[in-house]
């Protein structure tokens, strides 16, 4: 219809509106192409068609001022990469969960949800697509819950139809959802209040339009939407355009014939057919038309075809055929009172080929054929020719020509390489080369290599078979070429072809490839498969035994394994024996052995054999016996060894043995054992024997024991020290006690260190005295001496050494002699008192001893020590003369004893006992009162206290608390020693019975006067009011899916326990419910739930104390139940409007994400397709149908449980075919330039990737005067005529649409554009894939971001 009108007026404003309306059209079906085909849209591939649309729709818009909304649904993502390394762990922005289109009516809410991904953090931003900026009552907001962004848009408008945008970025990259937003009408909205907002707000943006701008507009339009249309655009005169529009129907309705387009004059080459058209509007459409050659009439029902008169709408054609030289002249129209002419010129053309000459490929097997096109029919024979030969038709070639004697056909049945080669046409003085490749039959594998798994040592084979058994084989492992290699064996029969691998090993795990070629065929054809060897693992069947042997005799270690074929290593200290002289490995099946010829020092040590999964040890020693030098033992028996006491004496004997011998050295028949005075050194040929420092005692035999598990050595000899003669022996024996003379007698000494005594010393000295005075010495014959040089009464203690060449011996002491009367030493004195202790002094005290011993006492001698030390400190320098004395110097904090010894002439008496052990301190304080006693807590069988440390007296030590029950009058210790803490649990209490406390501090000082609490404490828990104690497991919302358990579980703190009540809507529960209490926690459980079971329930606790309760709201939702009465109704052409009742589950659910879901159906197809995702009304209208199909419709309800039944429409909806209606309007005139262009793309065609069964809509924009002829291709097949495709060319795009695309329907689709000045063509390519296809889904997906391809 606005064609015609653009024919019509012949404006060119017409003209831009038609371009820009199939432009957004085209825009509109590529959208919604796309977003049927998949899940994602290239914005790459829609941004170039975008921006031709802009452009024209601005044009259009500057000249009519009006205004569109797309219907289109557009769901599209893409990605733009920053930074092409991303470190680890971050990423590029993305977006987890796709979001949906939506389409709601006016005044609706709309949210659109987006969870985004990416490292660092990507901020999140939202866009209009046209640039409008987003309105004020739009709230954009993050969900911390969710973690979701949302922008909700309140209270829908038209003017909110757009794509919006989310955009998340970081530094890594950038990626945008794009989704559509879609408003209609409400026809429950005030419809003239809605229109008068709608004016306002183009008053205040666009100038009304005038009068010759408003019959522009409603010249395309229907009468009833002309009011509509004025109040839209704010024209208020609507009388005075309906007067105009009638005015120009009649001045239109005068003219019976009228030329849109005249007939031009046309030259064409013989045997072409040519058309003669023009355009004409006719008052009446029956009137009488002809054609004339000249001025003779074109009798077009006798010319057998040559004539054909055609009309198409107001299109009026005349179909030449096979113009000859006759056939030029002038042709003529006569219409009415009209005469259109033109005129017609033939050129005949010499004789040509018209074919192109490309090489031919074809396929073996195949018939090959060439065709050859002449420009005209000629009686010259036409000869074919190969390699220099002439073709003759028999079985192998066919040689035809058609029936019109223009086109010669050659076929070359069942192809072979051989027939490879240029074939010649010859034609009078024509000539043409064609040359033919014969493409091979591709190899096929019937039988691939299979994975294979084997163990290490043993056999495999892989194996292959192909499709034909003329081929060349090469192998490959790991893409190495082992085709010459002799570790393996290769194996060709027919088709088939094997490797054989013996005795695997690990090195030969791997892949391996059989790539197969043929003669003339530049493909390889490859399979796989990898090879697994598994590693052999053994383990001991029967392991090594250590073994002994002597120097040069033969050995054997032996290892038996549970499998022969597993090997193993020996290796020596951890070393590998590879080269050891003296030793051969074995192998003998599953026996592993080592030989040793005659076993030498080398040979010794740890062996071990290793294999896989095994492993054994041995030691193999040498086991010599020990032997001694019989020179050295020879030499020690001849004499003793000999050494001055106090010296060292070394004994060394060698001697030789494997192993080494245990060493024992003995004395006297007693084993020496190694002190700081005896060493014994040890070395792999020696011993020796150190004694240090000898004395006599060391004096002895001395015996020298080896010993090994090979024998026993044994060497003795004698050791002589000497010494210093011993004491003499015995008690000396007084002969004579008197006031002139003390005689003595004595024994000889036992042992004369070796040596001949020769004298003995006397020696004494007095009672009390530590010197000792030399008085006299005797001849070694004398044992009796006489002391004449003594005082009376006084006592003296005597020593008696014996002395030869080597010094003195040790004394031999008497004990204690008077001469004459004797004088005792005073008795013992009292034990110490101390008293006046401060932190460096003591005073100490005693008494003087009861017996003076004969003599008066002199004076007193006091000690002091450290408790503990075993060293005491004589405090006074002389004598002390008084019983009292006051000690100083004393360190602080160290505790002191002392005693005290009384000394008269006779000497010192005994000392004292030992006084009590005092510290050097200070006095210490008792503890004052404690404070603060008070109760912390109570149960039903304990009291938890707490105090405060007093304030006065020295620091406590611990506290003495004390408990009386109310009906006793004793108080009892809580605790058996003092408590450290300030807090105290008592437990162990009767319940409910009353009890007194009291306490005290204690330190050193004493205890602490006691403080008691006022009151007496019961032991039962402090009163509680009731409260809830949720930690955040019960919300206050609660949803429930049908028929699961619904269980309210709730804690609560409260003393005494309180009465627990639950209620439903106010109302107690008495029904299906179970309710379980205990002390702190009540449980509400129904265990099948129903729908009746939704509402607010709440329990209620009460005790002595309080009161509390808690609400939960519960809701119970279930699937929904299916809508009813679903209605259709086809208002505009390929729109279908659906409406249907609400199910009552849905308009009363409270689920914010109830919805309904519409699919539609081709009845050609089984398979349902979504339309919608997200309505929330109960009308919806659904676009893109495409004319003269059927199509069924579905309605499925949705909440956060699930789908509904659906609702389905009973019998399908044919969508109304295009009709073609002549507008009767005329408006003025407009006498364009004739303009020719020749043909040219401005948006080419891109590709498509398409789900099997959906639809795909290819469009693409061109310009080109005259209008060019479209012709669409699918490979070399021509698809324009196909009852399969529906195509549409208008006012400069071109559309090509696939419905229910299958497999099939994969391939290079090809559009050719031609018109008198020129060809041109453009290609894309289809690719259709399943599903599940992630592997293709994901290489299309990167090809979009890198080329403009529409998924």
């Amino acid at each position: 219809m606005a064609t015609e009108l653009t024919q019509a007026t012949g404006g060119r404003m017409e003209q831009m509106e038609q371009h820009t309306g199939q432009a957004r059209q085209m825009s509109d079906m590529q959208m919604s192409s796309s977003s049927t085909s998949s899940s994602f849209t290239s914005s790459m591939s829609s941004a170039k068609l975008r921006k031709v649309c802009q452009g024209l729709s601005r044009t259009m818009e500057e000249h009519s001022g009006v205004q569109y909304k797309t219907s289109a649904v557009v769901e599209s993502c893409s990605k733009v990469l920053k930074s092409l390394h991303l470190p680890k762990g971050e990423s590029v922005p993305d977006f987890v969960e796709k979001l949906r289109p939506i389409t709601a009516q006016e005044g609706d809410n709309a949210v659109f949800k987006a969870k985004v991904t990416g490292n660092p953090q990507p901020s999140v931003n939202w866009e209009r697509a046209s640039g409008c900026p987003i309105s004020d009552a739009t709230k954009s907001f993050y969900d911390d819950i969710n973690n979701q962004h949302i922008l909700k848009i309140k209270t829908l408008t038209l003017e909110d139809t757009d794509v919006y945008k989310c955009i998340a970025s970081n530094k890594h990259g950038e990626a945008t959802y794009s989704i559509s937003l879609t408003v209609t009408e409400n026809p429950a909205l005030d419809f003239k209040k809605m229109l008068k907002k709608r004016s306002v707000e183009k008053r205040e943006e666009k100038r009304p339009p005038t009068e010759e701008e408003m019959l522009k507009i409603l010249g395309g339009a229907d009468k009833k939407d002309y009011e509509r249309i004025c109040a839209e655009h704010g024209f208020t005169d609507f009388r005075g355009i309906l007067k105009k529009l009638k005015e120009m129907k009649k001045q239109v309705e005068v003219e019976m014939v009228r030329v849109l387009k005249p007939l031009e004059d046309i030259s064409a080459t013989a045997d072409t057919s040519i058309v003669f058209d023009t355009i004409l509007e006719l008052k009446d459409p029956n009137i009488r038309m002809q054609w004339f050659l000249g001025a003779e009439l074109l009798r077009v029902h006798y010319s057998h075809g040559k004539y054909e008169v055609k009309q198409m709408g107001t299109k009026h054609m005349l179909c030449i055929s096979s113009v000859s030289l006759s056939d030029t002249g002038t042709y003529t129209l006569q219409v009415a009172d009209k005469r259109l002419s033109a005129r017609l010129t033939v050129i005949d053309e010499p004789l040509k080929f018209l074919s192109d000459f490309k090489p031919k490929k074809v396929t073996e097997r195949q018939t090959a054929t060439f065709e050859i096109r002449l420009s005209k029919k000629s009686d010259a024979p036409l000869i074919w020719k190969v390699r220099g030969k002439e073709v003759k038709r028999d079985e192998k070639f066919d040689v035809s020509l058609s029936e019109d004697g223009l086109t010669y056909t050659l076929k070359i049945k069942d192809v072979k390489v051989s027939d490879t080669g240029d074939y010649t046409i010859n034609i009078g003085d024509l000539t043409a080369t064609v040359p033919l490749f014969i493409e091979r039959i591709p190899i096929k594998f019937t039988s691939h290599f299979k994975n294979v798994r084997v163990q290490e040592r043993g056999k495999t084979r892989l194996e292959c078979e192909t499709s034909s058994k003329d081929v060349h084989i090469r192998w490959l492992k790991d893409g190495c070429d082992i085709t010459a290699s002799r570790r393996y064996i290769f194996m060709r029969e027919g088709k088939r072809a094997e490797v054989i691998i013996e005795d695997c090993e690990l090195t030969d795990e791997g892949e391996y490839s059989v790539i197969c070629t043929q003669d003339n065929d530049a493909n390889e054809y490859v399979t796989s498969a990898y090879l697994t060897v598994d590693e052999r693992f053994a383990s001991v069947k029967s392991s090594m035994s250590d073994a002994q042997c002597a120097t040069g005799s033969p050995a054997e270690l032996c290892v038996v394994l549970d499998d022969e074929k597993v090997d193993g290593v020996w290796l020596k200290d951890g070393v590998e024996v590879s080269e050891l002289r003296g030793v051969q490995v074995v192998k003998q099946g599953a026996v592993h052995k080592l030989i040793f010829s005659g076993v030498t020092d080398t040979h010794e040590g740890k062996y071990t054999f290793r294999a896989k999964g095994a492993e054994s040890e041995a030691v193999l020693t040498i086991a010599d016996p020990p032997e001694m030098d019989s020179s050295v033992l020879d030499l020690l028996g001849a004499r003793p060894v000999t050494v001055k006491a106090g010296q060292t004496a070394t004994i060394k004997i060698p001697f030789k043995g494997k192993p080494p011998p245990k060493i024992t050295w003995y004395k006297d028949g007693v084993e020496v054992m190694e002190d700081e005075r005896n060493k014994v050194e040890r070395t792999a040929d020696g011993t020796s024997l150190v004694l240090s420092r000898c004395v006599r005692e060391d004096s002895g035999a001395i015996m020298l024991r080896l010993k090994s598990d090979c024998g026993t050595a044994v060497a003795n000899l004698h050791l002589n020290v000497i010494d210093h003669p011993k004491p003499p022996q015995g008690k000396v024996e007084f002969l004579e006690l008197s006031g002139k003379i003390v005689k003595m007698k004595w024994k000889a000494p036992r042992d004369n260190g070796g040596k001949q005594v020769t004298s003995f010393v006397i020696e004494r000295r007095t009672a009390g005295k530590k010197s000792w005075t030399r008085v006299g010495d005797v001849d070694s014959s004398t044992i009796i001496f006489s002391d004449d040089k003594v005082e009376e009464g006084q006592a003296y203690q005597y020593r008696i050494r014996a002395v030869n060449a080597e010094g003195m011996s040790d004394p031999l002491e008497t004990e204690e002699v008077r001469a004459g009367e004797p004088v005792e030493p005073p008795g013992t004195a009292s034990q110490p008192q101390v008293s006046n202790v401060t932190k460096d002094s003591m005073t100490v005290s005693w008494t003087p001893p009861t017996h003076d011993g004969g003599a008066p006492v002199l004076g007193y001698v006091l000690e002091r020590r450290k408790k503990g030390s075993n060293m005491w400190l004589q405090v006074n320098k002389e004598l002390l003369t008084d019983t009292k004395v006051m000690v100083e110097g004393l360190v602080d904090d160290v505790e002191y004893e002392f005693r005290v010894t009384s000394v008269n002439r006779a000497g010192a008496g005994s000392a004292s006992t030992i006084s009590n052990a005092v510290l050097a301190k200070d006095p210490t304080r008792a503890p004052g009162l404690v404070r603060n006693l008070s109760v912390s807590d109570s149960t039903n069988s304990s009291v938890s206290l707490r105090w405060t440390p007093p304030e006065q007296g020295d620091e406590p030590s611990g506290y003495i608390l004390e408990v009386r029950p109310e009906d006793a009058k004793e108080w009892t210790k809580a605790t058996k020693i003092p408590i450290a803490v300030t807090a105290f649990n008592v437990g162990g209490l009767q319940e409910r019975k009353k009890y007194h406390f009291r306490i005290r501090a204690v330190n050193e000082g004493g205890v602490g006067e006691p403080i008691e609490l006022l009151e007496g404490v019961l032991a039962m828990p402090p009163p509680v009011a009731p409260r809830f104690d949720l930690q955040g497991k019960l919300k206050n919302q609660m949803v429930v899916r049908a028929g699961s358990a619904l269980c309210l579980h709730l804690g609560f703190t409260a003393s005494p326990t309180p009465v627990v009540t639950w209620f439903k809507d106010g109302i107690i529960t008495a029904g299906r419910e179970v309710i379980t209490n205990s002390q702190n926690l009540s449980q509400f459980l129904i265990s099948t739930s129903q729908r009746s079971d939704s509402g607010t329930y709440r329990v209620h606790l009460k005790n002595d104390n309080g009161e509390a309760h808690y609400d939960v709201t519960v809701r119970v939702t279930d699937f929904p139940r299916p809508p009813k009465n679903l209605g259709l109704e086809e208002e505009v052409p390929s729109t279908v409007t659906l409406q249907w009742d609400h199910t009552p589950d849905l308009a009363d659910d409270d689920d914010e994400g109830a919805h309904y879901i519409i699919l539609k159906r081709d009845a050609s197809t089984a398979s349902w397709f979504t339309v919608a995702e997200r309505v929330f009304s109960s009308k919806y209208t659904v676009t893109g149908l495409l004319p003269g199909r059927k199509y069924y419709f579905r309605v499925v309800a949705h909440n956060s449980i699930g789908d509904s039944d659906p609702l389905d429409s009973k019998e399908p909806l044919i969508m109304a075919k295009e009709k073609e209606c002549i507008r009767s309007l005329r408006l003025k005139e407009y006498a364009s330039k004739p303009r020719q262009v020749k043909p040219t793309f401005l948006l080419p065609l891109k590709d498509h990737a398409v789900r099997r069964g959906h639809d795909c809509t290819m469009s693409c924009a061109y310009q080109g005067m005259p209008t060019p002829q479209a012709c669409w291709y699918k490979g070399e097949s021509k698809i324009s005529d196909s009852p399969r495709f529906w195509h549409s060319t208008a006012n400069g795009v071109c559309t090509l649409v696939i419905p229910t695309c299958g497999a099939k329907d994969s391939g290079e689709y090809t559009l050719v554009l031609e018109n008198p000045l020129g060809t041109t063509k453009c290609s894309c390519n289809l690719v259709i894939f399943d599903k599940d296809d992630n592997s293709l889904l994901e290489s299309l997906t990167k090809q979009a971001n890198k080329e403009k391809l529409i998924l």
